[in-house]
């Protein structure tokens, strides 16, 4: 076991890993790094990085070892030969997984000796150690503390529990958001592009709007929500949010109308259970299933 202790080791050198990587060498520690795909490791040879041959020789390198891989399976893939050699180290989990998936490896690291501290990055490659970078971190409370001053080189942390899950969960639930936000920008573009009009046209029109309107209206569903009165005033009711015009006029455009439906049914769901004068932020019980 090396005793340096401002020695890392990073498993998976793409986009993310490396800008991880050059935050680390950046503010000076040794840094080791294994890919792969070995050029991607090479790459940062002329940042300072060392590069190891096989994850073996990387994890020999350092008491820290940070997993950046492509998923569950592969993080399973490169640490299990190799489990022997992480007996009394730290492994920090970057790599994007399930709630569960997390918790089933913070259960393997226990029962091998080794210290676990899973990473939910909310920042894509260019934020990393910029002010908008957001790192959410859960499991072991000691590592989250030792290591605290090197994650913050990567961006804000924020320590979520010792529940290993609870950083993808969090994860997972920002970037839900995200990722249907996007599919309905897409969805918008669509429709307009029956008319010829390009979709730089409408980011132009739909940006401003959606930067002025979705911050607030989060916020004030989140009362809504915690504050368990889907009735209080200041909502726009379920039955003025019927969306049939929304989906006629996807249609009219040929435009499958897969996401207005979905939102839909989920109206329909609490108008149908006698909810209709309860605020839009009713569709969160739509959206449960206990």
């Amino acid at each position: 076991m090396t005793n340096d202790h401002t020695a890392y080791s990073l498993l998976g050198a793409g986009e993310m890993g490396s800008a991880l990587a050059r935050a680390l060498l950046a503010a000076g520690h040794s840094t080791t790094v294994w890919n792969r795909t070995a050029h991607r490791a090479e790459a940062l040879r002329a940042d300072g990085a060392r590069t190891a041959g096989d994850p073996g020789e990387a994890v020999s390198a350092s008491p820290v070892v940070i997993a950046c891989l492509y998923d569950h399976a592969s993080v399973h893939q490169v640490l299990d030969p190799i489990v022997d050699r992480l007996r009394g180290r730290t492994v920090i989990n970057v790599t994007t997984t399930t709630p569960d998936e997390s918790r089933e490896l913070a259960a393997w690291a226990a029962e091998h000796g080794i210290t676990y501290l899973d990473g939910g990055i909310m920042a894509v490659p260019a934020m990393i150690g910029g002010p908008g970078s957001l790192i959410l971190y859960s499991g072991s409370t000691e590592a989250f503390d030792q290591q605290e001053a090197v994650l913050s080189l990567w961006g804000r942390s924020r320590y979520l529990g010792a529940d290993a899950g609870l950083a993808p969960l969090y994860d997972l639930a920002i970037l839900t958001p995200m990722y249907t936000a996007f599919a309905g920008f897409l969805h918008g573009a669509a429709m307009v592009a029956s008319a010829g009009v390009p979709a730089t046209e409408l980011a132009e029109l739909a940006g401003p709007f959606l930067t002025a309107v979705v911050e607030p209206s989060v916020r004030h569903s989140a009362e809504v929500v915690d504050g368990g009165d889907f009735a209080v005033p200041g909502q726009q009711s379920l039955d003025f949010s019927d969306l049939s015009k929304f989906v006629a006029a996807s249609e009219s455009a040929g435009v499958d109308p897969v996401l207005i439906n979905g939102v839909q049914l989920l109206i329909k769901r609490q108008i149908d259970a006698g909810f209709g004068d309860h605020g839009f932020a009713r569709i969160f019980e739509s959206l449960r299933r206990s």
